[in-house]
């Protein structure tokens, strides 16, 4: 069960080259490809002559030709050429899906086309702000379903076991975690003080001995999170930590796309408040962070696996708190979308 009435990416800007791509996204096959004005376009991946995917055809213009017998579609689905007939059937169209460029990604909307509202895509902070630098990576593909890794992104507490010597170490195996519910989602945060600054932070960190260190783990419907680090000298925690002369602040951008019940596209990007346009900065954090992930993959492809064949029931813990909320308000939202009349949100 997926939300349908929400953004989703459906790829990164510069993949979308030209010619035809294909993605899965919430079970369902879309093609994608550019106009000649560089417009994108997404259409149902199927032909509705003999359903042959139309990411196996081409483009021809602004068009897309299907394979197999020439059947042509215009960026709204609709067939506008059927060689050797005299006439187009009615049925003769496929399902467009709004598809929007921003950030650097393309957002695809997977819920009617008249609720499509780009007011909703995720807002990006200092975006494009010339005193931020921005560090980016190609998608990972997370071999879990995707509630699995929001999960994760509402658990700080993690980083001790599975990120030891990166983001993790002792001190961030206790201490207690707000949670928070809002409207768009669930914030799992904690302010860790007096602790030795984290081996990924150290070549980045513009001050020397202990520091304050904030764990901002924000997830928001349907399947995007915000994850804030903030690091300060010792006693500089609080409110206005991010304006400290020597604060060392990172906000991790990750849009989940579930292909369906068993994988997840996981886009990203960081941007950051020092070293804008600093390539070979943006290169060692996207190493670093890359690893980071590729430590989480193993373990979420092994929680999948575990549950899928689980032989006795799991436990749930305090830890468990954010998670549980966020996957419970999004059941809710999921009900309720389903029971709404057609054309409603």
């Amino acid at each position: 069960m997926y939300m349908k009435n929400a953004w989703y990416v459906a790829a990164q800007a510069n993949e979308i080259t030209p010619g035809l791509h294909s993605r899965t996204i919430l079970g369902e096959p879309v093609a994608i490809y550019r106009q000649r004005d560089r417009t994108p376009v997404a259409l149902e991946d199927a032909c509705p002559h003999r359903k042959l995917p139309l990411s196996m055809g081409r483009v021809v213009g602004d068009l897309l030709e299907c394979g197999y017998h020439g059947l042509t579609f215009d960026a709204g689905g609709r067939c506008v050429r059927i060689p050797g007939a005299d006439f187009i059937p009615k049925g003769a169209r496929v399902r467009s899906y709004p598809l929007i460029e921003r950030n650097g990604l393309l957002w695809i909307w997977m819920g009617p086309a008249e609720l499509a509202d780009p007011r909703m895509i995720f807002a990006v902070e200092h975006w494009g702000d010339s005193g931020w630098g921005t560090n980016s990576s190609d998608a990972m593909h997370v071999d879990a379903h995707y509630l699995f890794v929001t999960d994760n992104l509402l658990d700080p507490s993690h980083v001790a076991w599975v990120h030891r010597g990166s983001f993790g170490d002792e001190s961030c195996e206790a201490g207690g975690v707000q949670v928070t519910a809002t409207e768009a989602g669930v914030i799992a945060s904690r302010w860790m003080r007096n602790v030795e600054v984290a081996p990924f932070y150290k070549p980045f960190v513009r001050f020397s001995g202990l520091c304050d260190r904030l764990q901002h783990y924000e997830v928001r419907f349907p399947s995007h999170a915000i994850v804030k680090a903030v690091i300060v000298p010792a006693g500089a925690a609080g409110a206005h930590a991010e304006q400290h002369p020597q604060a060392f602040v990172m906000h991790s951008y990750n849009f989940l796309t579930p292909v369906d019940e068993q994988r997840t596209l996981y886009y990203w990007f960081q941007v950051r408040n020092f070293a804008p346009g600093d390539a070979a900065v943006s290169e060692l954090m996207n190493k670093a962070v890359r690893a980071v992930f590729e430590e989480d993959r193993i373990i979420l492809k092994a929680v999948h696996e575990g549950f899928t064949h689980k032989r006795s029931s799991n436990i749930d813990l305090g830890i468990d708190s954010a998670p549980l909320r966020f996957r419970r308000r999004l059941s809710q939202l999921i009900s309720a979308e389903q029971t709404a009349p057609a054309g409603s949100t």
